[in-house]
């Protein structure tokens, strides 16, 4: 029997199938998430290949699991933190408070005295107004300047919320750091989630550097550049893809090493970790009233958009799902017009809405589905609306051989 809130450990390959034979379902009202560390340890092995010199700050709203939070510092990443509660996990969790960013353009008063008070420096702002904040509660405070740039395809834009005009806005915003004696370190910015305009990053490098410049012809101590988020966690390809044009950007606007890049990946790291197993607790059938042909199957999970599916509201998730029923390519199975319900009384509360023409073979209840990719924001954002608990989670590690 698997252990939860310990890591379970394997020497081969995961084998769902394998776990959910071993754990009984049809006992468990909850979802069962199944965490694999092992990938997370994959995402920074593939970061570091193919983006070797942009160091990963771990965007902690992602997944704040306490496991996944130990996995990531344990390999030395930094963390983006954007408020008190979130730089307190870090710190107790034996961080460093220079391997946090405090990225949040817009803080409270009393994170940022706790930042003070327990010597976390870096600090995103990007308006006059958190600059006289920074200056009232914490001067010591060394400043990013963000700047608008949005890519012209992206899933999720973040410029109608934060960040300054690169053009007249950002050089003000460092004579007034200027001017009140405050220490303005380096840039950032962000194209969005689910970027498609892969040269957007080149583009933004290249105005990163003339604010980079403008700071040092006025005497600041330029020293980083921060390139967001965003990056996508089941889509290795597009990654390379994407680190190509950072690297050629880099290699071209800062080619010296005294400038160190990050980045704020969250999805990348924990999206392809996560498997979420729903079971069929109740089942309708719809029928065309004039000569009862089948037209729908419908199927209702223990988990719904309130839970684990929230990604489809908030971050327009592409969702992908599979079944356990045994079929070849010789013997498939007939497939149906199939909708998939979470489990509240509310009527949005539709799996997979986006996907209209769906088709699953003829389930039945207690039998199991699988959705891989659910380790981003899904967990975080999950909610026991109308007393429907969150997720279960198990997790697992697999064994390196010392040969």
């Amino acid at each position: 029997m698997f252990k939860e809130s310990e890591i379970n450990y394997y020497s081969d390959e995961l084998n769902l199938r394998t776990i959910i034979n071993s754990v009984d379902l049809r006992d468990i009202d909850e979802a069962l998430n199944i965490c694999d560390i092992s990938k997370i340890e994959q995402k920074l092995q593939t970061w570091q290949k193919y983006m070797p010199r942009v160091k990963p700050f771990y965007a902690l709203k992602c997944n704040e699991d306490p496991l996944i939070v130990k996995t990531l510092a344990d390999l030395g990443t930094g963390f983006d933190c954007a408020s008190k509660s979130e730089i307190k996990q870090i710190l107790n969790s034996g961080v460093q408070p220079e391997r946090i960013i405090f990225a949040n353009p817009c803080k409270l008063a009393s994170h940022i005295e706790y930042a003070k008070a327990n010597q976390v420096r870096n600090s995103t702002v990007d308006s006059e107004f958190e600059i006289y904040k920074l200056h009232k509660h914490y001067p010591e405070s060394h400043l990013v300047i963000r700047f608008r740039y949005d890519a012209k395809d992206a899933q999720i834009a973040f410029g109608d919320k934060f960040g300054c005009d690169p053009e007249h806005e950002a050089p003000a915003l460092m004579l007034l750091a200027q001017s009140l004696q405050l220490n303005v370190i380096g840039i950032s910015f962000h194209v969005g989630t689910g970027c498609n305009d892969l040269p957007a990053y080149e583009r933004a490098i290249r105005i990163a550097k003339k604010l980079f410049n403008f700071g040092s012809l006025i005497g600041f101590n330029m020293h980083l550049l921060d390139i967001g988020g965003g990056f996508p966690g089941d889509d290795d390809e597009k990654f390379k893809n994407i680190a190509d044009i950072v690297n050629s950007s880099l290699k071209l606007h800062f080619p010296d090493n005294d400038v160190n890049v990050i980045a704020e990946p969250g999805r990348f790291f924990v999206a392809a970790a996560y498997t979420l197993i729903c079971r069929i607790y109740a089942k309708r059938e719809i029928r065309s009233p004039l000569n009862n042909k089948l037209l729908t199957k419908m199927y209702y999970l223990n988990d719904g958009m309130y839970g684990s599916f929230n990604g489809i509201f908030y971050e327009h998730q592409q969702i992908s799902v599979q079944h356990f029923l045994e079929e070849n390519e010789e013997n498939k199975l007939p497939r149906f017009k199939t909708i998939l319900w979470g489990p509240t009384c509310d009527s949005l509360d539709k799996v997979l809405k986006i996907i209209e023409d769906l088709e699953l073979p003829d389930l039945q209840c207690d039998d199991v589905l699988a959705f891989p990719n659910m380790g981003a924001y899904s967990v975080t954002l999950a909610r026991p609306f109308n007393g429907f608990l969150s997720p279960r989670i198990l997790y697992f590690r697999k064994i390196h051989s010392s040969s």
